[in-house]
């Protein structure tokens, strides 16, 4: 299996960071977090979650990190804040010194990390006593209909994709494994919840094109098909999700949120 690749950050906008960005709000939001909070935004990708703490969370201070210098590059672009310091690191080893910060957050990441509890351990380490340190994922077994319909596509046509689903690839995502993996870090009162938005697309196209850009795992799927392959998956979605061709397409987009407190 190739590696899945993260670069493009248009390319990734287009596929699931403005739903990303929907989800952001509302984590954010439940996190209550006090004004003039020093944040670390781990595994920024294109700054969905460091630009909606800047917007909604009053923040003194947010570092904002992601091993991709294509998707530094673009989250810095796109968001030009004097609170905001973008860096190229590794979630496993972050450049920071210990018990820095008061809210230690990530989005997206923990399942795509070889050792989620050393990534954890990590969170922990940077985060003052009595800081936040919380994530999400998608519930890509169900919940995050966009990437749901489109495996159950893909199997469909060819069973052997079925190793390559996230929803097999990453079990780590349901709440109970998370709850275990921020308990086994020694965080305290941890607790797991739900986000639920809505994916709105223009029209079938507005669905279908960004799976060719190869950024993430079902893109790369799609994009290393034959062209005939690539078109029997697309007529399948396409009598699944709007069979007239037209018209707007709404899905849920679901994510599952963890947090705990540092002791």
């Amino acid at each position: 299996m190739a590696p899945d690749r993260w670069d493009g950050g248009a390319d990734y906008e287009a596929y699931v960071g403005r739903w990303s960005r929907l989800v952001a709000e509302a984590f954010v939001d439940s996190l209550s977090a006090p004004a003039g909070a020093a944040w670390l935004d781990v595994g920024c990708g294109t700054g969905a979650l460091a630009a909606t703490i800047t917007a909604r969370a009053a923040p003194a201070a947010v570092a904002a990190i992601d091993r991709s210098a294509e998707f530094v590059a673009h989250a810095s672009a796109q968001l030009d804040d004097p609170r905001v310091v973008f860096l190229v690191g590794d979630a496993a080893e972050l450049p920071l010194t210990p018990a820095r910060m008061d809210m230690v957050v990530s989005g997206l990441l923990l399942n795509f990390l070889p050792d989620p509890p050393a990534a954890v351990a990590e969170l922990r380490r940077v985060a003052r006593a009595g800081a936040t340190v919380a994530a999400y994922v998608w519930d890509y077994a169900e919940g995050m209909e966009p990437i749901r319909s489109f495996w159950d596509a893909a199997i469909a046509l060819d069973p052997g994709a079925r190793e390559l689903d996230e929803a097999v690839r990453f079990p780590l995502c349901e709440p109970a494994r998370l709850s275990a993996l921020f308990e086994g870090a020694g965080l305290r009162d941890v607790r797991a919840w739900t986000i639920d938005v809505t994916a709105d697309f223009r029209d079938f196209d507005d669905y279908w094109t960004p799976f060719l850009s190869g950024v993430g795992p079902a893109p790369g799927y799609c994009a290393g098909l034959s062209e005939e392959r690539r078109d029997a998956l697309r007529e399948h979605l396409l009598a699944r999700l709007s069979p007239t061709g037209r018209g707007p397409i709404s899905m849920n987009a679901r994510a599952f949120a963890v947090g705990g407190i540092a002791p």
